[in-house]
């Protein structure tokens, strides 16, 4: 982790229960650049999030393009949600936000947790979301921290200058 500087934020507890891009991204943004600034970052994982941190889903993640009211086509009009709905669009649209991520050296999802965990973050699984799912712990990547429940995770976010995001 980075040398701690004046913030009032401590701790950040970063929650992601979605799978899809733009939401995991948020999640890996902030709990990189709280590691950079010497904010301690755990992020907790659950529900469809888990896709961001099981081996084989990390790097398969799609942009939403159904329910989407910010995605926008070039030029910068509205995405039309019917358009979404037909096959090939999502994928087309994911691709397009990868490569255009890739240009400003935003690293894929598992480069991403590396990162964070060798600047001292912290990135768990929820333990219901995992048994509902029937995942194992050989399904996760090599960061996982460790699989905890909710108040195991509450534990984790006691002190004063913590703050709790949800993604």
């Amino acid at each position: 982790m980075a040398e701690a500087k004046d913030h009032p934020i401590k701790k950040v507890m970063i929650i992601c229960a979605k799978a899809n891009l733009e939401d995991v991204y948020a999640a890996l943004v902030m709990a990189n650049g709280a590691v950079m600034e010497g904010i301690e970052a755990k992020v907790f994982f659950t529900f469809f999030g888990l896709d961001a941190i099981t081996k084989k889903q990390m790097n398969k993640l799609h942009t939403a393009t159904v329910g989407n009211p910010g995605l926008r086509m070039p030029g910068g009009l509205p995405f039309p949600t019917i358009l979404g709905m037909l096959p090939g669009v999502e994928a087309g649209v994911s691709a397009m936000m990868k490569s255009t991520m890739e240009k400003l050296d935003i690293p894929p999802v598992d480069e991403f947790l590396e990162l964070i965990t060798a600047g001292g973050g912290e990135i768990y699984a929820c333990k219901l979301a995992v048994e509902m799912f029937g995942l194992k712990r050989e399904d996760f990547s090599e960061h996982v921290k460790d699989i905890i429940t909710i108040g195991q995770f509450y534990e984790l976010a006691a002190g004063e200058g913590t703050q709790i995001i949800f993604t």
